[in-house]
Formats: C-alpha cells, structure tokens, sequence
C-alpha cells in the first residue's frame, strides 16, 4: 500500500504520535511517501528523519491513501493538495475538536490495522467552486467547507445581493455571508448560528453573518443551485476566504458559487457514524450539573 502523509507544523508534545504513525506504517510494510513542506518540517525543526520510500512534489500522486495529520483545517489543505485525484484522505486529530481530522491517538493503531484489512468505508463529499469572470480569486477556488465573501474593514457593513438560479433572493446588509456544504455546517456557518446539516444532505447553507435584519435567518437550498452574488461596499474592495485561504477582490464583481463536478473522499472506521462525532465532539447529552471542577 501507498500512503502519502501531510501535516502542518505542530508542537513538540505531539512528537510521540507522529513518531508511532511512521513506525505504525513502516511496521506494516506500506510505503510511505511524505509531502515536501511537512517532511521539510519533521527534518529541519524537529530533527526527525523517518524512513520513507519519498518525497511528494507538484500536484500528482500515486497513491492507495492519504493521511492528513493535524487538525481540521490541515485536512482542508490536504483535501486541496489531493484536488480531483480519487484518494481517500484520513483524518488524523493532532489538534483539539476535529470534525474532519477525527481519529485520535487512541485509536490510531486500530484504525491503521483496519484500513489495511480494507475494513473501513468512505464518505463521498460535496465541494463548491467558486468564480469571477476574470478568476480574480488565484488560488484554488474549490472549497469543502465553505465560501465567504465579508467586509474588509470593522465599522461598515456590506451589502449583498444574492440570487439563486438566476431568482432574485433577497440583499443582505451583513458583515457578510457563507455559502457551506453540509460539510461545512459544522465549521464558520455554525460559529453563525446556521443549521447542521448530515454529510449526506443534497443540500447548501446560506448563512449571513451579523445581519443587520434580525428577520434574516439561514437559508437551506439544494445543492444543483447556481448562486450569484454581487456586493456593494463603502470600502474599493472585499474579502473572499474558500476554506479559510482568502484574497482581496473589487466590489461589485459578480461570484458565481455552485456545486463542484467532483468529490472529495473521507476514510471513516465503520463505528464512527456523524451523529456519535455530534454527541462526542459537541458534547451533546452532556450534563454540566455533574461537571466536577
């Protein structure tokens, strides 16, 4: 088997889990290939050499799997590393809440062993594409999270005028607004008060952000809408984050946000169903009156 490892810098307390990854991998015969800038990290800063059969450049990989070793927005980059290339990502938690990044160092082993016994199922997730007419956003512009278009500066809102397949929906006067996947429900559209939605959900959020309306509410659409938006704002200029990587772009240009023409693979342990990671993650059934301090 082929497993690609990537990972983003992380601190020195996490050192033993990662060292346990390498030896876990090296001990079960796979071959292991590291991307460059995280080997780049376990070498230089950390002084760690593990042995691996190579480093990953460009943008093209072979490999079974892929192992995204961080938190949650180190899969994000690893899911935008990995783009339309049909390799499951696993998410391993080095970080603290982990919607994506869910499998802990306790489970680590078993997980591993199950993988390799091809006891494990995917998930199939939905991504958005955002564009411009003249790509002003030049990075990659597909999120698995979500898009948000927000004001650059701290007093004046914005406004955005949003339509869906091509049906005028309303102006928002925001500080902005997030289009999220069911993916993303659990990310910045709940941080907002948007709904949850399941992975499986053929559905798209619109959530605006510190509406100045309190009778707007988070919308729920189905994931074959086209949204266009275009946006007024005292300030030249606006912000524009797809999953978390932003750019600055005119106001008034129109964004065109839909559904994109491929998935992003997730491994999941078969005991890991979405709403035991609610309940675990979001504490849900929790009862603080038995809270000990």
């Amino acid at each position: 088997m082929k497993a690609g490892v990537f990972g983003s810098a992380y601190n020195r307390e996490k050192q033993a889990l990662v060292k346990r990854l390498f030896e876990k991998l090296s001990a079960m015969g796979a071959d292991v290939f590291v991307d460059r800038d995280f080997h780049s990290f376990l070498t230089d800063t950390l002084d760690f050499n593990p042995v691996i059969a190579g480093v990953l450049d460009g943008d093209i990989f072979d490999l079974d799997l892929a192992l995204s070793v961080g938190g949650d927005g180190t899969f994000l980059k690893t899911a935008s590393r990995i783009n339309r290339q049909r390799i499951p990502i696993l998410g391993i938690n080095t970080g603290r809440l982990g919607f994506l990044a869910d499998i802990g160092s306790q489970e680590l082993d078993d997980t591993l062993d199950e993988i390799f016994k091809n006891y494990y199922r995917t998930e199939e997730r939905t991504l958005l594409r955002m564009s411009t007419e003249d790509r002003l956003f030049a990075g990659y512009d597909y999120a698995l999270n979500e898009v948000a278009v927000l004001k650059r500066d701290t007093s004046a809102m914005i406004t955005i005028h949003a339509s869906v397949d091509d049906d005028f929906l309303t102006s928002y006067q925001a500080d902005g607004l997030i289009v999220a996947t069911p993916t993303g429900s659990t990310a910045y559209s709940m941080s907002v008060n948007g709904p949850i939605l399941v992975p499986q959900s053929r559905s798209l959020i619109l959530s605006p952000v510190a509406p100045h309306s309190l009778n707007v509410r988070p919308l729920v659409i189905p994931d074959t809408s086209v949204i266009t938006l275009t946006i007024e704002s005292r300030n030249e200029y606006i912000l524009v984050a797809i999953d978390g990587r932003s750019e600055i772009i005119p106001s008034g240009v129109l964004l065109t946000i839909s559904k994109a023409d491929y998935t992003t693979s997730i491994i999941k342990r078969h005991n890991h169903t979405f709403y035991k990671t609610l309940r675990d993650k979001l504490m849900w059934g929790a009862d603080a009156r038995f809270t000990t301090h």
